[in-house]
């Protein structure tokens, strides 16, 4: 059996996705970072950006995340996001729409949030 983590996302509404994976690939303050099981203990800020989770099924699970925190200790790992949206529940549309939209108006913040959206999904 490979070595594995526990991993639980959880956004300020509800928990996103929960299991054991065997790395865990996440956008912080300081950098990107890759999680496996024996890390060090850690304690950082996300940044926007896609989050990915490597099962130990095999498969891969990827997330759209706008802020929060992430920390690692005896092989749990959390992400604590502000606003996190796994990328099979993203209307790719919608989002294109959105960003068209923010652009138009000049609002950074918006054309930042659909771009992180849409590079969750390309990430699949």
């Amino acid at each position: 059996m490979a070595a594995e983590l526990h991993v639980a996302m959880v956004a300020a509404d509800r928990e996103v996705w929960s299991g054991e994976a065997t790395l865990v690939v996440a956008r912080t303050t300081s950098g990107d970072i890759g999680v496996m099981p024996g890390h060090q203990p850690l304690l950082g800020v996300l940044e926007s950006g896609p989050v990915t989770i490597r099962t130990s099924e095999g498969g891969t699970v990827v997330a759209a995340v706008h802020g929060g925190f992430i920390s690692f200790a005896d092989n749990k790992l959390s992400l604590l996001a502000e606003i996190a949206e796994l990328s099979d529940e993203i209307d790719v549309q919608h989002v294109e729409r959105e960003l068209e939209r923010a652009k138009a108006e000049g609002d950074a913040s918006a054309e930042r949030a659909a771009d992180v959206r849409l590079r969750a999904v390309g990430a699949r």
